[in-house]
């Protein structure tokens, strides 16, 4: 056993990284760019590296020691088996475990308690605990999922640019103003929608919530219906006798007063983030198997 623990959580946007002892006492933090291992393994693999460095040097420890520590790593992008196998051979610790981003944000809002968690994110994707058993919703990635997304966001929001240019749709000041971003080029948009990944479209969401709650038409049918979609989901999870929901990500706050009040179901407040439910599942320890060449991929 190593005499550190590293939790990760890798999504779409950002990595965090936190290093603690053996007895789980926080030691440090770093945080880096994207690291979604499906959308673009190199990237996220050196983001990986990056945050976990951050950590170690403002706990005061030596990089070197990375080697020597047990990791937790919640990744989005972690139910393809190729790209875990890429990153799995290629990480700095003695041992690690990826799962996916799921877990350890149902780890982190939860602790050991029943009940459903929400991540509503870059991407979205919904985890429930019932009777020790977990089971997962959605979280099918960017091209055929993340529904309410905020990738999906960005993406809806640039359509209806692109429809208000050609006068197709009514155009509102969010349109106006993302058409004014790209110089009213829709020339430009295409090439950045040939290029973006999932965060790129991701970045739009703060400013479309903003430009709902003042008001604007188009961004309020672009957030009307994500949140559909959410409840659609969560719908779904109440009806298997859940009770209690947490909303989690950088979404969450935004997207509650949207969505549909739940008679007799509680939306809980999480007792932690996704990086504390990493590095609780580090510290709880590893299979005896798990090395960094060996890797479980785990739901």
């Amino acid at each position: 056993m190593g005499l550190y623990r590293v939790g990760i959580d890798g999504g779409g946007t950002r990595c965090r990284a936190a290093v603690a002892g053996a007895d789980g006492r926080l030691l440090g933090r770093g945080i880096s760019g994207a690291a979604n291992i499906l959308t673009d393994q190199e990237t996220a693999l050196a983001h990986i590296r990056l945050a976990t460095e951050a950590a170690f040097q403002e706990a005061g420890l030596p990089v070197s020691a990375i080697a020597s520590a047990d990791a937790v790593l919640g990744l989005a992008g972690n139910n393809v088996a190729e790209a875990v196998s890429f990153i799995a051979v290629r990480l700095p610790f003695a041992r690690a475990q990826i799962v996916s981003d799921v877990l350890i944000a149902l780890q982190g809002a939860l602790g050991d308690r029943d009940g459903a968690v929400a991540s509503l994110g870059t991407g979205t994707v919904y985890s429930i605990r019932q009777k020790g058993g977990i089971s997962m919703l959605g979280g099918h990635g960017f091209k055929v999922g993340d529904l309410g997304s905020g990738a999906r966001l960005g993406q809806g929001l640039l359509q209806e640019a692109l429809l208000a240019h050609d006068g197709i749709r009514p155009s509102s000041s969010l349109t106006e103003t993302v058409l004014a971003a790209f110089g009213h080029s829709t020339a430009a948009i295409i090439a950045f929608a040939h290029t973006a990944h999932p965060a790129d479209y991701g970045r739009y969401a703060p400013s479309i919530f903003s430009a709902a709650d003042a008001g604007d038409p188009v961004a309020i049918d672009l957030v009307r219906a994500a949140a559909q979609r959410i409840d659609q989901t969560l719908d779904a999870i109440v009806a298997r006798g859940v009770e209690t929901l947490c909303l989690v990500g950088g979404l969450a706050p935004l997207y509650r007063p949207w969505l549909a009040e739940r008679p007799g179901i509680a939306f809980a407040e999480p007792r932690a983030d996704a990086l504390t439910g990493a590095v609780a599942l580090a510290v709880q320890g590893l299979p005896a198997d798990t090395s960094s060449k060996q890797v479980e991929a785990a739901q």
